[in-house]
């Protein structure tokens, strides 16, 4: 059993859970996750399963989407409404001037770890300082969000949803916080939802639930999509037999003897002789040669 098993997360579950749940369901180890997701955040969780797993950290499209909820007027202690509020204002705050602030957001910019993070500073996780009450110094980190809308927004209430596409390392409560702080009255995120992760979409998904009985019906290979999905964006090099062995041999082929290797691409997707996708390369021009990126076949 090899490929990619997108999860519909549900929420009170973390991406590790996730993940143990289907151990169990699926009866296999060889299990990894394509993208961290919060207790609290539902959506598109990618999983990779058996072969696929070498794929985890190679994935070419990092292009992340969310809806998030918010509500302005509030600061908690981890962004979220999950948190203790710590600060409110009844300040009044018109769709208009959050709209006026988004452009501010949107791009390559500079985001501070939230103190509930996975990041690590010193060797230590930064959630497991913030549960004992101890706040460090953090490093701010270059994201990239692509797209940042106000889909929908209430005055009487001050609670809305955005839409957000933004690379690897995002996240998406120290946005909503970030945007609070910009308009004055300090904001948390309410809900979250990811709609797409790495090119999968929340049509590819399934519960948990669907997985079981899937697995209960013997059917559970009509719910794996083939790694290659991973690498769809790659242009596609197709190697003969001698090229393929290798290829799989981790041996550097000679790009003048590759067809298909364009000047301005570097990375590609690799087939085999039979036509099945067996990896990924690297063009290197200088030295003449295609190096072998990540081998999967």
């Amino acid at each position: 059993m090899n490929g990619i098993l997108c999860v519909n997360k549900p929420q009170d579950f973390t991406s590790f859970d996730v993940v143990a749940k289907l151990r169990g369901i699926l009866r296999i180890k060889r299990l990894g996750h394509g993208g961290t997701l919060d207790p609290m955040a539902t959506g598109v969780l990618p999983v990779f399963v058996g072969n696929a797993t070498k794929a985890c950290d190679i994935m070419p499209d990092n292009t992340k989407s969310y809806r998030a909820g918010f509500r302005l007027g509030a600061v908690s202690d981890t962004q979220d409404v999950w948190g203790e509020v710590r600060k409110s204002s009844d300040m009044e705050v018109s769709r208009e001037q959050i709209e006026a602030v988004l452009p501010d957001f949107i791009g390559r910019i500079m985001q501070l770890p939230p103190m509930y993070s996975a990041v690590q500073v010193n060797g230590q996780r930064l959630y497991d300082l913030a549960r004992r009450g101890i706040e460090v110094e953090r490093q701010a980190r270059e994201i990239e969000v692509e797209n940042l809308v106000l889909e929908e927004y209430d005055e009487a209430s001050c609670e809305g949803v955005v839409s957000i596409a933004c690379g690897k390392g995002t996240y998406i409560r120290t946005i909503i916080s970030d945007i609070g702080d910009k308009l004055g009255c300090g904001g948390i995120m309410t809900s979250l939802v990811r709609t797409s992760s790495g090119g999968f979409t929340l049509a590819d998904c399934h519960t948990l639930e669907e997985i079981q009985k899937a697995r209960d019906e013997d059917r559970l290979g009509e719910l794996i999509l083939p790694i290659e999905r991973v690498f769809d964006s790659l242009p596609k090099l197709r190697l003969g037999e001698a090229q393929t062995r290798m290829y799989r041999n981790g041996i550097k082929l000679d790009i003048s003897r590759v067809h298909g290797i364009e000047r301005e691409t570097d990375c590609y997707g690799v087939y085999g002789s039979d036509g099945g996708f067996i990896g990924t390369a690297f063009a290197d021009f200088d030295r003449g040669v295609l190096r072998i990126g990540k081998n999967l076949g």
